[in-house]
């Protein structure tokens, strides 16, 4: 593995919302030595007055727009009643006994439709991808390493998530919704500030990492994307950072959504992958990276694998009443750099994970304990990333001999002006909603970078407008965005 000083350079991308089966459970087939599909993979589905019938899992050759956009409409991701029940069943209860993985079919079946969109379809949560679908993906998973044994953090949506990822706890939020402004747990970007160590948030259109006071009252640190491909080009990458992908769609640039949320396209996502490796491999400081992708949470898409028990960030620290003792689903996870051997499948327990205790699986946290161990940065934000493995043992190679492929090309295409015009008449997700919440309480002026958070929590909170479509939306987060980074700067 590398000696203390050859890896310098860490960058996290995190997408969107896909389980570990929906896109690389057939990278490799099933065995001891990796958790994939099998093909016989079911989960029941009670049809309203009819028999349970089996619902198995299935893939859709080719990637035509309806295949790459599957699961359509978008699966539920609240805590309790959708999360819970995939992974419980429909009439189960959690517990601390293994969850049977049964209730993503029923969970679907009763999902809302919006007016006008595509109908529930019982199969859309048990479809996975086949590496010939997702090229890219598959590719640096072989050429590097993947984890099957990488969990969100919590079975909870996206954002307490991505708290995981920059805290090592939710807070005790089991939701997005409702919001509890300002976010004020300490993060591993004051971390890094307050050991000399530089790190920089790279987004496309809003950064849901700005949901963390901690993140911007420090000034100076959120970049578009456009900026981190210059500054790999230059080796001028800070030593931590996070990308995140675009959420919106924009008629004025003809784009739609990166972020592979379903249901948008995962050829986009593929897209985006492939230009922050090409970007990183051939930029000066290759030597010295570490590239971590993964997912915030599984979004509700069909997973086998029971999520084990965790350890629960903090002692006391569960004002929505769940302890966070369990993991969520697992999500795919590659991890990429030249002191990895080709074709690693990255394991924190070789023989199969135990469902209670050590050794616990890889989750978010690991991200947080792989930059505390490389660059010294002191003790354990929380209890949770005190008990998590770290990715410094997977990079067995003593020097960075495997430098991958020299470049990964994509499928270039574009989003027609027609699928642009539908994304951006729809109106927007949860998700979307929610980062519509987040961009109306970013502070909008310099001298208010301090003072806002203490606003904020005695109550004083901006109204959010009332947004009937992803075109208004996009509008007003960019407003807001291009007031909060002149704030910032």
């Amino acid at each position: 593995m590398p000696s203390s000083g050859q890896i310098d350079r860490v960058v996290v991308l995190m997408l969107e919302n896909r389980s570990f089966d929906c896109m690389l459970g057939k990278l490799y087939p099933k065995s001891d030595g990796f958790n994939g599909l099998s093909g016989n993979e079911s989960n029941p589905w009670h049809k309203p007055g009819g028999p349970v019938e089996t619902i198995g899992v299935w893939n859709d050759e080719g990637l035509q727009p309806a295949t790459a956009t599957i699961p359509n409409p978008d699966p539920g991701e609240l805590f309790a009643t959708d999360m819970n029940v995939q992974l419980f069943g429909l009439s189960g209860r959690p517990n601390a006994d293994p969850p049977p993985m049964n209730g993503f079919v029923d969970n679907y079946m009763q999902q809302a439709t919006v007016a006008g969109g595509p109908p529930l379809d019982p199969r859309a949560v048990m479809h996975y991808f086949t590496p010939k679908q997702v090229p890219v993906m598959a590719r640096l998973a072989t050429a590097f390493g993947i984890s099957d044994q990488w969990h969100a953090s919590a079975p909870c949506q996206t954002w307490p998530n991505r708290f995981f990822v920059h805290t090592g706890t939710a807070g005790g939020y089991v939701n997005n919704n409702p919001t509890h402004f300002p976010y004020l747990t300490p993060s591993i970007f004051h971390r890094l500030e307050t050991h000399g160590r530089s790190w920089k948030i790279y987004f496309h259109d809003l950064p849901q990492s700005s949901t963390l006071a901690d993140a911007w009252i420090s000034g100076g640190h959120f970049r578009k994307f456009e900026d981190f491909l210059s500054a790999a080009a230059a080796g001028n990458l800070p030593n931590y950072s996070f990308i995140e992908p675009r959420y919106f769609s924009s008629r004025l640039l003809q784009l739609i959504p990166n972020d592979q949320h379903p249901p948008h396209s995962v050829v986009y996502g593929e897209q985006l992958l492939a230009q922050v490796y090409n970007a990183l491999r051939n930029a000066p400081t290759w030597k010295k990276t570490l590239f971590v992708v993964t997912f915030d949470e599984h979004g509700g898409c069909y997973d086998h694998a029971p999520p084990p028990l965790a350890v629960p960030p903090a002692k006391v620290n569960a004002p929505d009443g769940f302890p966070f003792d369990r993991y969520g689903v697992r999500v795919p996870t590659l991890i990429i750099s030249p002191f990895i051997a080709p074709g690693s499948v990255v394991r924190s327990a070789p023989a199969g994970l135990p469902h209670r205790g050590p050794p616990y699986p890889f989750d978010h946290t690991s991200i947080i304990a792989t930059l505390r161990k490389l660059f010294d940065l002191g003790a354990p934000l929380t209890d949770r990333d005190a008990a998590t493995p770290d990715l410094i043992g997977p990079l067995s190679l003593d020097r960075p001999e495997n430098d991958g492929p020299d470049s990964i090309g994509t499928v270039e295409h574009r989003p027609s002006p027609a699928e642009v015009e539908r994304a951006v008449s729809a109106p927007p997700n949860h998700m979307q909603q929610g980062l519509c919440s987040l961009a109306a309480h970013l502070p909008a002026e310099a001298a208010m970078l301090t003072a806002h958070a203490g606003e904020l929590a005695k109550g004083k909170m901006p109204a959010v407008p009332q947004i009937g479509t992803v075109h208004d939306a996009t509008n007003f987060i960019q407003s807001r965005m291009a007031a909060f980074l002149q704030a910032v700067r």
